[in-house]
């Protein structure tokens, strides 16, 4: 027996009753939203374990969610409503009774709303409520709001929703039952985590099926790819044009979807200078054109004709027009995106980009899947078969997060859309309440605003052209965040990363209040840390703050926390209601369409209330339309009560299930006052099947598309037709050409007639392109940041069990760009930007693209914050690039500078980093850097130096003290004094040391 090992008695109960009393809710350790089975005994929580009903997970559970014990039992907790009494950062508060929490803030916002209510920046960060805060915000009537998207993935939301009508993720899904080929792209192993192990285990058990991997680093999923691609970080765009280039080359393209089910065959007028060169040719009634096989102009309603995709056209008005087609393979047909002229810069061979070419042709062409299920599209044709190509992808933040993001995103929508793979059989599936329209309505609301008085519709939308932007005559922004403006038109999920500084700037407007929940701005959301502090905390010269008052709400003690002037403590997610609806970010397979609740399953035991509860209460006291009778009571008595009875229209509420005042109708019907007892009956969540005939194809399938307005997705039961070619983007493209009554400044022409090109294209991030002061050769490097499987934004970071997993990051570098700066294994090393430097300790691999760093993101926390000891590893051993990476671009020659994101939607651009690492001189090494004064943390319960939990259903521990041990760097570890690398057990327990359990 090797030696360390101690065996435990052999007669122990390999299957004890763990509980007395089993509830159900959903986890919300992350975003996937699985169902969880909560075991209690004695009314105490004991066991987390997956649901093997639920539609999401079917029972698998991670160690997030397995962990959600020990965030319920986070000495991080809040206890108390709290009362800033030192300055700002400091940490400093007194604790106040909900009534004077309540009152304060019923007064600031209340002062704020007489004025305007866009003086009220209200942001909230993943919270999986944005339908009802966003209706709050909306009832409020400040334009100033978004959610959490701003800074994740607006890219690939948007570009998918302009583009297809969905987009991956919560939205759509890889058909892992028919695929033969995955593709993946860019996504970080914390990103839905459960149904990809489900589908990848599917995949590489069957045995019939290719698993790629593009993504720089090959960690988690990318780690059991058939094949990594360790691209350049940014220049998957390029990539995925090469792909489309050998495809057209080939003319390995599936021609009858593209004319059937896209807009290529569209007629696009051709009249340089024009008002209308560039847009869809129409008749007069507006209905585009195209032309025929036999030479015939015809309108695409007329469901006879046969259109063709290439060629040259003379209109009735005497225009020249082309096939939308024609126009994408003219740009993708040239040398410039030919495999040997993009291999050097994206770091994959030319002979391996043509293979990977071939290899999507063949699976596609050559292995077609055939149903055998008839169906009718939406013109009433039927379809005896439904034809596949089992080539599937799926992309995520990777690919999202750079300034270039959002036609990198559009072009891998092209090349699904080129070889026939969405919504078939064995390619890339819709997940209802989509496809919708592209774009789909409503626009965003905040042109004008008004005292006291609510917005006409809800502050986020989607812009169909200049018409809808939030601007003033002048073409300046409203918005504090400066979505939806010239500078960032497509900015559908807002510009959190943005909000800060703006409203220390006071650009384009001074604010009254900035009031956020669940978003940690003041660290690891945050660019540029050290400044967003410093914004916070900055005064006028009266001594007042600059940003006036800022009211946060959280569960935990975040860093944040130690900015704000009043803090409303929320409750941990097994204390309260949830709503997980098809208004917002609903749980649907691509089979069924679906929702969920989260029920409390344990009474709080501090002074805490749920989050959306405090601000129906501040809707009440403030008197917000639809939240108080015309007596002045409050409509709804919590947030139970708002998801029971409210409805955004007649009979559409937040939740699908059990409508209808007998329960029985499903999407639509009346209010159902014991709605949430069916969902808790049923393990709290819905599920609505298609029928195999309704399952794919539904951008243009008669059943699905009837069903969608049934259930309220669609207005009409029109197909939804995908855009190859974007008239959307063209429309602001002509603007900044000086046409239409609604144009950019004269300092932005050039910006959106470089960035809105109808066709996706390439071109370098932005802030290697600006950088000109300090060349490529000073930085060399990419850094990226990405979150482990086992965690989840900063909230997984304070829990005691997943610290035992990882409590610090180095900076994973590749063993030969180490060795060329003489770094080894474990050194300390600065890693310098041209904005700042961080110091850390460096990891050397060889899975990592050679040219690019990369870490953990929020493992290191400002000493004190999360109730940490001021000696635990994530506060003097963890860091944040964070800290590095400027929220601005370097200064135009007017002195302005645009935020570090895409022009086109605003998201923030976290990947377009650049680094150099240096190894840190002698008495340097030791503590990472930069290091903030500790955070107070007076407020908390005091941390036991050990955390237990259960001992007393598991007995205490014996043996002796821990051996010597060495903590987990990434996904693995060696003990030392153990050639087997295991130790005995001391039960589950961290103190502020560098102490685990294997």
């Amino acid at each position: 027996m090797p030696e360390g090992i101690v065996l435990r008695d052999s007669r122990a109960d390999t299957s004890p009753v763990v509980s007395d009393e089993v509830k159900y809710t959903t986890c919300y350790m992350c975003a996937c939203r699985c169902g969880i089975r909560v075991h209690l005994k004695d009314g105490k929580l004991r066991y987390i374990e997956g649901n093997p009903d639920h539609p999401v997970n079917k029972g698998v559970l991670c160690a997030k969610g397995s962990a959600g014990i020990m965030q319920h039992h986070s000495p991080a907790r809040l206890r108390k409503p709290l009362l800033r009494e030192g300055e700002r950062g400091e940490g400093k508060f007194v604790e106040i009774e909900w009534d004077e929490a309540l009152r304060l803030a019923g007064e600031w916002l209340a002062a704020a709303r007489a004025k305007d209510p866009s003086r009220l920046a209200f942001f909230t960060g993943r919270d999986q409520s944005q339908s009802f805060t966003g209706w709050w915000a909306m009832q409020y009537g400040t334009r100033n709001y978004a959610a959490h998207g701003g800074f994740c993935s607006v890219n690939m939301a948007a570009a998918g929703i302009y583009t297809i009508g969905g987009s991956f993720w919560e939205f759509g899904e890889p058909d892992w039952e028919h695929t033969k080929y995955f593709l993946m792209f860019g996504v970080a192993e914390d990103h839905d985590s459960n149904p990809i192990k489900i589908g990848l285990g599917k995949l590489k058990t069957r045995g019939d099926a290719k698993f790629v991997s593009v993504n720089p680093v090959r960690s988690g999923y990318s780690s059991i790819a058939d094949e990594w691609l360790g691209i350049t970080p940014g220049t998957d765009g390029l990539f995925i044009m090469a792909l489309i280039h050998e495809l057209l080359r080939a003319e390995k393209i599936d021609w009858n979807y593209l004319a059937r089910y896209t807009n290529a065959a569209w007629l696009v007028i051709r009249n340089a200078g024009a008002a209308n060169d560039g847009l869809f040719a129409r008749d007069s009634t507006g209905v585009p054109l195209i032309a025929t096989k036999g030479g015939k102009i015809r309108p695409i309603s007329n469901r006879n004709a046969e259109p063709v995709l290439v060629g040259n056209y003379e209109l009735p008005s005497g225009e020249q027009a082309v096939p939308a087609f024609q126009l994408m393979a003219e740009r993708y047909l040239d040398e410039e995106y030919s495999p040997e002229r993009v291999a050097e810069r994206v770091g994959i061979e030319a002979a391996t980009i043509r293979r990977i070419a071939a290899e999507i042709a063949t699976v596609a062409f050559e292995e077609e899947i055939t149903l055998d299920i008839p169906w009718i599209d939406w013109a009433g044709r039927r379809q005896e078969k439904m034809i596949g190509r089992p080539v599937s992808m799926h992309a995520m933040r990777g690919i999202s997060a750079h300034s270039n993001g959002f036609h990198t995103c559009r072009a891998l929508h092209l090349l699904q859309m080129l070889i026939g793979s969405i919504d078939v059989p064995g390619g890339f599936r819709h997940k209802a309440p989509f496809p919708k329209p592209c774009p789909p309505g409503p626009t965003p609301s905040g042109k004008v605003t008004a005292p006291n008085t609510p917005l006409g519709g809800m502050p986020l939308g989607f812009v169909k052209g200049p018409e809808d932007l939030l601007v003033d005559e002048a073409g300046n922004p409203l918005r504090l965040d400066k979505a939806f403006s010239w500078e960032y038109p497509l900015a559908v999920h807002g510009m959190m990363h943005s909000v800060i500084h703006n409203a220390w700037a006071q650009d384009p407007a001074e604010i009254d209040v900035l009031f956020m929940y669940m978003a940690n701005m003041g660290w690891n959301s945050s660019m540029n840390v050290p400044d967003a502090a410093r914004y916070l905390m900055d005064k006028n010269e009266d001594g007042s703050y600059r940003i006036p008052k800022f009211i946060y709400s959280d569960a935990f003690a975040s860093e944040t926390v130690a900015y704000a002037d009043l803090v409303l403590p929320d409750t941990t997610y097994l204390e309260r209601w949830d709503c997980i609806s098809l208004l917002d970010r609903p749980i649907s397979s691509a089979d069924s369409a679906a929702d969920a609740i989260r029920q409390p399953i344990l009474t709080p035991d501090r002074d805490v209330r749920p989050f959306q509860d405090v601000l129906l209460d501040l809707g009440a006291r403030l008197k917000l339309p639809e939240m108080v009778t015309e007596t002045g009571a409050a409509v709804y008595e919590s947030y139970a009560d708002y998801i029971t009875r409210h409805e955004r229209n007649s009979g559409i509420g937040p939740l699908g299930g059990w409508r209808g005042a007998d329960g029985t109708g499903q999407g639509r019907g009346e209010p159902n006052p014991h709605q949430l007892e069916a969902y808790v009956a049923n393990g709290c969540f819905w599920e609505k099947h298609f029928t195999p005939a309704q399952s794919y194809y539904k951008f243009a399938n008669k059943s699905y598309l009837e069903e969608a307005v049934r259930m309220g997705w669609l207005a009409m039961p029109s197909p939804v037709v995908m855009d190859i070619y974007s008239e959307t983007l063209q429309k602001f493209r002509l603007a900044a050409e000086g046409h239409g009554s609604i144009q950019p400044p004269e300092h932005l022409r050039a910006r959106v007639r470089a960035f809105f090109d109808p066709l996706p294209f390439w071109y370098p991030a932005l802030l290697d392109g600006e950088e000109t002061a300090e060349g490529e050769a000073d930085y060399p490097l990419h850094a990226l940041t990405q979150r482990p499987m086992h965690m989840y934004h900063s909230w997984g970071s304070q829990n005691a069990w997943l610290r035992q997993i990882t409590a610090r990051n180095p900076l994973f570098i590749h063993a030969d760009t180490a060795a060329e700066a003489g770094i080894e294994d474990g050194d300390w090393i600065w890693i310098i930007s041209p904005h700042s430097r961080v110091k850390g300790q460096a990891k050397l691999m060889r899975g990592v693209n050679r040219d690019t760093v990369w870490t953990w993101n929020a493992i290191g926390k400002r000493k004190g914050a999360w109730n940490l000891d001021h000696d635990a590893p994530e506060a003097t051993k963890g860091f944040l690039l964070n800290h590095i990476i400027s929220e601005l671009l370097p200064p135009r020659e007017d002195g302005y500078r645009y935020a570090n994101a895409d022009p086109v939607t605003g998201q923030a651009a976290w990947y377009d980093l650049k680094v150099r690492i240096q190894k840190c001189r002698d008495g340097e090494a030791g503590e990472a850097a930069p290091m903030f004064s500790p955070q107070a943390r007076d407020h908390l319960a005091a941390a036991p130096d050990i955390l237990r939990y259960g001992a007393e259903v598991k007995g205490e521990p014996s043996g002796e003290p821990p051996a010597a041990h060495k903590d987990w760097i990434g996904n693995r570890t060696e003990q030392a004094g153990s050639a087997s690398g295991i130790r005995p057990g001391h039960g589950n327990r961290i103190t502020g040391q560098e102490e685990e359990e294997v």
